[in-house]
């Protein structure tokens, strides 16, 4: 289907952002967002309580489930080059009250995320230092008895100075970004390295205990491999810069699978070299690196690792805050937000009001406010988005829209382009154009089926689609319910089988029925490989951590996600650049935009 031209957008895309970005800053991009600190305290966690030496097989497993996303992502942010990420892709595919509800997710993801990843940082910076006090009293943590808080000037600080790299521009803030991700990488492969030294002169006693290599089971590695799936969330943060890559077509694909490729095989390699030193019920669950080479004399090496873990902090703390003014942008775009957050500056290219509401906010949490026992809400807006992405890839490929809206200002281009077609068809000059129920044109009615034909089999579509529709007449609207159909079945089933399987509470009889409607519905719907298997997957995996998140988490983002509804109610629907949007042919879309592109440059 090519590039899918947004076109409810063309009025003000081109007032923007700078096409700088090429495949090397995407993978710093991505590289940089994904690998935080987390991985330096999830290698103990996780080896102790699940996987035990078989953590690598669980990173190995969370890899591929992440890929199953990344590709989604990869496909729609090179059809859909735009941004916004999660909430654009929603937006086209499934509407506007949805994506609403997954654009007010992110913005809860990214503050939330980014407060907590800047909280985090003061304890390893004074780890540098020396200790756990040793900051300087400005930048130290303080109590405050009367408000019976913590504030974290550090953390206030480091958001600010982010900030202010993010407002230079993007190549700028994405070369700041490589920087500090590189020491990252470095210090990853000094523990591989120094590590695999280290376990080659001392037999890998890890490996070599009597429990064997799955003391917790099969069950035990594939638990561990859903806690480590969060050390790989970030690469959504590639896709949010769609709008700013040279080649969006190649480049974005290439910048997330290889970012994502990097990010698993680190993971691996650091998890068989630790899980090997230390006995896993051993390990130190807080810091499991560096006591696992001060177990063997190093301790010198704890400066590095907490190096590392620093640098990867702040190269988390840049990805987290990236994407939130895009997406923000995105929303204002539509006019669901205020215009404010859709200017873009003329000089930096990048949307800077966006940018520094996003940084105060964030600052102002990460100063007042311990937000980590609100990670789980963090997670929530991830998987939210991830599973939407996937049902986004469907839509597109099986229910692609008919007509796409466009601004009222551009009627004059709309008008043109229209006249023209309808011309061409009176005339005969342009015979593609004419119905393939035309009995005047029986051959060229013959090229269409067989054309329509080859184009479902290359998509993939569903049997149902190719037996009852193309070997018939060509009922268009008949086939566009078919695939909504089973698009929606194919979303209650997964709903229903993940929900009956991870309740045990739910009665067994019911649980089995739920299962068994739940699998019925999720095998039926389509039998064809990669897609629609591939985001059908990913749609399964998301859900499944989704209801496993807990009660309490969901509490927290119902009322955020209430408040979401509120806003959109009150403000969102009356202000919708959809109100006085007008609908064309989505064939014409292309030629609408380049129509309307050379009359401003000649204006």
């Amino acid at each position: 289907m090519g590039v899918l031209v947004d076109s409810r957008k063309e009025g003000l895309v081109l007032h923007g952002l700078a096409k700088q970005l090429t495949v090397p800053h995407l993978i710093a991009i991505g590289v940089g967002s994904t690998i935080g600190a987390g991985v330096y305290i999830l290698v103990g966690t996780v080896a102790r309580e699940h996987a035990g030496p078989a953590l690598t097989f669980s990173f190995l497993i969370a890899g591929i489930a992440a890929a199953l996303s990344a590709f989604c992502y990869a496909e729609l942010a090179s059809r859909c080059p735009s941004a916004g990420s999660a909430y654009h892709y929603s937006y086209i595919c499934v509407g506007e009250g949805v994506a609403w509800l997954i654009g007010w997710a992110l913005i809860l993801e990214y503050t939330i995320g980014g407060a907590a990843v800047a909280r985090g940082i003061s304890p390893n910076l004074a780890l540098l230092f020396g200790g756990e006090n040793s900051l300087p009293f400005f930048l130290a943590r303080q109590y405050i008895p009367g408000l019976d808080i913590v504030v974290d000037p550090c953390a206030a600080i480091l958001v600010f100075i982010v900030t202010g790299l993010l407002c230079v521009g993007i190549k700028e803030s994405t070369l700041a970004q490589a920087i500090v991700t590189t020491a990252n990488v470095c210090a990853m492969i000094f523990v591989i390295i120094a590590g695999s030294y280290l376990g080659y002169q001392t037999g890998w006693v890890g490996y070599g205990l009597p429990t064997g290599y799955f003391p917790f089971g099969v069950d035990g590695m594939l638990a561990g491999s859903a806690t480590v799936f969060f050390a790989y969330i970030g690469f959504d943060s590639v896709a949010s810069t769609a709008e700013e890559v040279k080649n969006p077509q190649r480049d974005l694909p290439l910048g997330i699978a290889t970012a994502l490729s990097i990010c698993c095989g680190l993971y691996m390699l650091v998890s068989v070299v630790i899980v090997g030193l230390v006995p896993y019920y051993a390990m130190d669950p807080d810091t499991p690196i560096s006591s696992a080479f001060a177990s063997h004399g190093m301790q010198w090496a704890a400066y590095i690792i907490t190096t590392g873990a620093f640098t990867a902090l702040c190269s988390t703390l840049m990805g987290s805050m990236l994407p939130q003014p895009r997406i923000l942008m995105a929303m204002a775009r539509d006019g669901l937000l205020p215009s404010f957050f859709s200017d873009v500056n003329k000089r930096s290219q990048v949307p800077v009001k966006g940018t520094l509401t996003t940084g105060i906010v964030a600052a102002s949490l990460s100063f007042v406010m311990d937000v980590s026992q609100l990670a789980g809400m963090v997670s929530v807006g991830t998987l939210l988005a991830f599973t939407m992405v996937a049902i986004s890839v469907l839509i597109l490929r099986y229910v692609p829209p008919d007509e796409v809206p466009f601004p009222s200002s551009l009627q004059e281009s709309i008008d043109s382009v229209t006249l023209r077609y309808s011309t061409q068809a009176i005339s005969g000059k342009n015979p593609e154009i004419g119905t393939s129920g035309d009995s005047s044109q029986p051959l060229l009615r013959e090229k269409i089926i067989v054309a329509e034909k080859q184009e479902a089999q290359a998509s993939c579509l569903p049997q149902a689609y190719v037996s009852n529709v193309l070997e018939g007449a060509l009922d268009e609207e008949n086939r566009r319910k078919v695939a909504g159909w089973t698009i929606m079945l194919l979303c209650v089933g997964i709903f229903g089988l993940t929900l009956a399987a991870s309740n045990l509470w739910i009665p067994g009889l019911i649980r089995l029925t739920c299962c068994g409607v739940g699998g019925v519905l999720l095998l039926s719907g389509f039998i064809c490989p990669f897609v629609p298997l591939l985001p059908i997957a990913c749609i399964l995996i998301n859900v499944y951590l989704l209801i496993n998140l807990g009660t309490a988490t969901w509490a927290r983002v119902s009322v955020w996600l209430l408040m979401g509804v509120v806003v959109y109610v009150f403000y969102g629907r009356s202000h919708s650049s959809l109100l006085d949007a007008v609908y064309v042919p989505a064939a014409h879309a292309d030629e609408i935009y380049r129509s309307s592109a050379s009359g401003d440059m000649l204006a």
